[in-house]
């Protein structure tokens, strides 16, 4: 599962990128983005394989806005763990926590709290723009301590910090159909994975109901957790906040999906949703 939230995280940013050589995005000044601070989104981790389809996980992903270093920047809060019930197999806790520009949305620290049964990872970045380093303070249980400079350069982001730029896309200036790049940083290294546009979609989410959305898959990195040329599929709301609601993935053994569970602080109504869940 941690390695799935990690994923996850970064396909619910599939829309990765900044302004000129990245993938074009609208005016990131903080009037016009698709969010504000308060906002809060929920989602619930599923797992199926064989007999088992049952709910597994719950993540929350929380935004603020503080000082870092005197400037003005969001904060932002995202938390990850097994069900209660889960927990007595294989108990799972992540935390990423995430501070990015209020203009521009340029990352400036990143930290990472991972537990998995008895596996630990911890993270530390500090974004250095003018050196076009990360300065990395890494620790893993299974390689200890390591300080590591990772390379930089202005479409490379944290997880959550482009998960937030991802949602201010210019949906006008992207082609369906047409692979678009995106590069994250997670633990010791930077990573490049690939979007692809499909177009609107009407689903429906259990705790949300019907909603409109856009659909979009994502080539995943092969490896431990996923197959080899696998796509994960995620839709978000296709209205002015461009939150994701649903997504799925085929792992090497089953399938994991997360839907949207609970929100609030929205900047603009939630106007994908055709009919609520009563």
């Amino acid at each position: 599962m941690r390695k799935f939230l990690i994923y996850l995280f970064s396909l619910l940013s599939i829309t990765a990128y900044a302004q000129s050589s990245c993938i074009p995005v609208h005016s990131l000044e903080p009037k016009d983005l698709a969010f504000e601070a308060g906002e809060s989104l929920r989602f619930t981790i599923h797992y199926e394989w064989g007999l088992i389809n049952s709910d597994v996980g719950t993540a929350e992903v929380n935004l603020l806005e503080t000082k870092l270093n005197g400037e003005e920047v969001f904060n932002c809060v995202v938390s990850g763990q097994t069900t209660k019930l889960y927990d007595m197999f294989f108990r799972v806790r992540e935390d990423f926590r995430s501070w990015f520009t209020k203009i521009g949305l340029k990352p400036r620290k990143f930290t990472r709290n991972t537990e998995e049964g008895k596996y630990r990872a911890k993270n530390t970045f500090i974004y250095s723009p003018e050196d076009t380093v990360i300065f990395a303070d890494v620790y893993s249980s299974s390689r200890g301590q390591r300080e590591l400079e990772l390379p930089l350069d202005d479409c490379t982001y944290d997880l959550p910090a482009l998960f937030y730029l991802a949602r201010n896309m210019d949906m006008t200036k992207v082609e369906p159909g047409k692979k678009y790049p995106m590069t994250f940083a997670i633990d010791d290294d930077v990573y490049h994975v690939h979007f692809i546009l499909h177009g609107p979609k009407t689903i429906k989410v259990k705790e949300i109901g019907e909603v409109k959305t856009i659909k979009f898959s994502a080539r995943l990195l092969a490896g431990e957790v996923f197959k080899s040329d696998t796509d994960m599929d995620i839709y978000i709301s296709d209205d002015d906040n461009r939150i994701p609601v649903y997504f799925e993935a085929p792992i090497l053994v089953g399938t994991a999906s997360g839907r949207l569970c609970g929100y609030s602080g929205l900047k603009y109504p939630f106007k994908s949703i055709v009919k609520a869940k009563k």
